[in-house]
């Protein structure tokens, strides 16, 4: 007898936490079936840098696709295919939407870093973000560096793409470097914001393993612009940031420079 009355408190027990739980979970569940959405609320993170993707668009994209839920009964608000339509944007990294006491209805969406734009010499124009995928092209508002030349997909993904991480991880050279020249022989060309020269650095490393070729480039790249950076404080500070129209960083031990004059005599010089 005992036993069946323990039993018997069990199930009660039981059966009140689980009446509890339905009832605190439809207390915080917003009444669907007779509120509207008063408000679509669209957080687009990273919007002041990145600039590929505005409030407005994603709005148009779910009007387009009929899911956009203001002034409509929250039960037809599917957030699960609100959120799988954004994500398949290539623009878009991560998408989230939830439904609040309110009736509103929240979006936040974070976008794909795009780190350099490619306008190779075979017609191809797209962007490569911070994780060396390819992203179609579209208008961005903000500085990003430009490289043109002689551009495959293979070299842009695998190259160049860790090259602009390097260049976008120091201040100086971030706002410094605003376009890269890829020559024939895939020799790299840098083109300053300041001074009416060009800058040639040589050949990218392009053996190894992804991770062992971006330490590589990484290195490389760092190392020459530590030069140029000196170069630039005790050189061009004192020369003049127009004396030179082409400098050389190929070689380790020395700077070869091309005077800008149009004298016909050797206009080569070595720092």
């Amino acid at each position: 007898m005992i036993k069946w009355k323990k039993l018997a408190l069990a199930t009660a027990d039981f059966l009140l936490g689980g009446y509890l739980v339905v009832a605190f979970t439809a207390f915080n569940k917003p009444d669907e079936s007779a509120k509207l959405c008063t408000k679509v609320s669209i957080n687009i993170a990273d919007d002041n840098t990145n600039g590929f993707i505005s409030a407005q668009e994603i709005k148009n994209r779910l009007q387009a696709a009929k899911l956009y839920p203001l002034n409509r009964p929250l039960r037809y608000a599917d957030t699960r295919r609100i959120e799988e339509m954004l994500k398949s944007s290539p623009f878009v990294k991560t998408a989230q939407c939830y439904k609040t006491q309110d009736g509103e209805i929240n979006i936040s969406i974070t976008q794909m870093m795009p780190v350099i734009r490619i306008k190779a010499d075979n017609g191809d124009d797209y962007y490569i973000d911070d994780k060396n995928t390819i992203m179609p092209n579209a208008h961005y508002a903000n500085d990003i560096i430009i490289a043109t030349g002689n551009i495959n997909k293979w070299y842009a993904t695998r190259c160049l793409s860790p090259m602009a991480k390097t260049i976008q991880s120091n201040e100086l050279w971030r706002k410094g470097i605003v376009q890269v020249n890829i020559l024939p022989d895939r020799g790299v060309e840098l083109v300053p914001r300041v001074g009416d020269h060009a800058v040639y650095i040589g050949l990218l490393p392009t053996e190894g393993k992804p991770a062992e070729r971006d330490t590589l480039i990484a290195d490389f790249v760092r190392k020459k612009l530590d030069r140029l950076e000196k170069f630039y404080k005790y050189g061009l500070s004192q020369a003049g940031w127009n004396k030179y129209s082409y400098i050389n960083l190929e070689f380790d031990n020395q700077i070869i420079c091309k005077k800008r004059n149009y004298k016909k005599e050797d206009n080569n010089e070595t720092e």
